[in-house]
């Protein structure tokens, strides 16, 4: 799922999954970052999920992928968009 807040000159994303599913540590590559696995890893949240939080520019679109333990690689369906096999963000 994604959260998205805007402000005044950036637009946050916050990326979240469910505690367990997928097991094992996940994190969230993509152009933003470089497809840099671990660069953003989703951490545990009070309310039972992960997640994690990035700043991207307004009006702008990326792909991106989440990669979870054991080289697991799988989209977003909330994101809406796919980009050939990842899926696709828009600010």
């Amino acid at each position: 799922m994604l959260e998205r807040t805007l402000r005044k000159d950036r637009t946050e994303v916050t990326f979240v999954l469910p505690a367990d599913s997928p097991p094992g540590p996940v994190s969230v590559v993509g152009d933003f970052n470089n497809w840099q696995p671990g660069a953003h890893t989703l951490t545990s949240r009070k309310d039972g999920t992960r997640a994690v939080t990035i700043e991207l520019p307004h009006k702008s679109s990326h792909s991106f992928r989440y990669l979870a333990a054991g080289d697991y690689w799988f989209n977003d369906d909330s994101a809406g968009d796919l980009d050939g096999s990842n899926s696709r963000l828009h600010t």
